[in-house]
């Protein structure tokens, strides 16, 4: 059967209503192929839950029903990887339920590059936002991948910090790729189908259905070699990723923040039960023993030698926001400058996202 044939087949199988991807992981198991399915008898499949599913699966390949996606493939940034592909993220085959196989609109090598999660409220505040993205750009441009939900706040930031670097960013959602939920995030969208990618495990038209959210969850977590929870309510659905990342044997990390706010509880929650708490995207790098990437010198300035950024900078304790107002540079490339003070052992971090000048 050829290349086409078998995505068809693969397609197929993934569109059959009822068939859970349990079910399918187990005939691929005794059958070696979804080709190999639809050409057995109609006795093999006794043992499926639904007698219905066993006649669907005897109608074969069924044209009508996967055109719409074979249409969606015409674009040359759209993809489909199944279970069977190279292009596969190797890291969900250790999950305990890797999707059957992922729909991707973007770049299909970040599928496979290190990378680490970042979640957290959508009803983020602005210093949590803040910590979002310069977490995020600090540690794209060590190389991590930056993965998140496309949800507003936490994720957004995570997403845009992550996108500003030479990790870029993937964007796990909960609908069909043909769909852009939250509506509001359509441009955020658009820039990482340019520059990172978008995955989803759910066919084309799916709408944004409760139940898919914490469900893609594992899927971010397990595609990552750690977790980060910037801010969470103890109701937040960031708490379920980070679930899934301990099931998944990955790092869950947690920034520590105010104990009277509503936002902080889910993280020291977290820490309590043993989250690591950080404090700087140092911290993570350096539990992860992942090497910091170099940082072009023509794209920031020696700070070594930059008396006046120093200057601003002063002895006293100061937040990247009034530091950002004091040198006209934006969130990110103080961040990587601070990140570079602090290897140099000039800065140090302290908690509250507050730093310091050492000497």
């Amino acid at each position: 059967m050829s290349a086409d044939e078998s995505l068809k087949a693969w397609l197929t199988l993934s569109l059959i209503r009822g068939l859970s991807s349990k079910d399918a992981r187990y005939l691929l198991k005794e059958f070696g192929s979804p080709e190999a399915i639809f050409s057995s008898s109609s006795d093999t499949f006794k043992f499926l839950p639904k007698p219905e599913i066993s006649s669907v699966i005897n109608l074969g390949i069924q044209e009508d029903l996967i055109a719409p996606t074979l249409r969606w493939l015409e674009d040359v940034n759209n993809h489909v990887v199944t279970l069977a592909d190279s292009d596969y993220p190797k890291a969900l085959l250790n999950i305990c339920d890797p999707p059957l196989l992922l729909y991707v609109k973007g770049q299909l090598n970040l599928l496979n590059q290190p990378a680490l999660s970042i979640v957290g409220s959508r009803h983020a505040t602005p210093q949590g936002t803040n910590n979002a993205e310069a977490f995020a750009e600090s540690l794209s441009q060590s190389g991590l991948c930056i993965v998140s939900g496309m949800a507003h706040g936490i994720d957004s930031a995570a997403h845009r910090g992550g996108l500003r670097a030479s990790g870029s960013s993937i964007a796990v959602v909960g609908t069909g790729l043909d769909k852009v939920y939250p509506s509001a995030n359509r441009e955020l969208a658009h820039a990482l189908a340019l520059h990172g990618a978008l995955i989803s495990e759910f066919p084309l038209s799916t709408p944004p259905l409760a139940p898919n959210f914490p469900r893609r969850n594992r899927i971010i977590s397990g595609i990552s070699l750690g977790c980060l929870v910037v801010e969470a309510s103890l109701q937040s659905g960031s708490l379920i990723t980070a679930r899934f990342a301990l099931e998944q044997n990955r790092d869950v990390f947690a920034i520590p923040g105010s104990i009277h706010s509503p936002q902080s509880k889910g993280c020291h929650k977290l820490i309590k039960q043993g989250a690591k708490l950080v404090e700087s995207a140092q911290d993570i790098l350096e539990e992860l023993g992942w090497l910091i990437a170099t940082t072009n010198p023509q794209h920031l300035p020696n700070i070594a030698q930059d008396h006046s950024f120093l200057d601003a900078l002063g002895y006293d304790p100061i937040d990247i926001d009034t530091l950002t107002s004091r040198c006209g540079l934006t969130v990110g490339e103080l961040s990587a400058m601070l990140l570079n003070l602090e290897l140099e052992g000039v800065v140090t971090c302290l908690p509250g996202g507050l730093y310091q000048r050492l000497h």
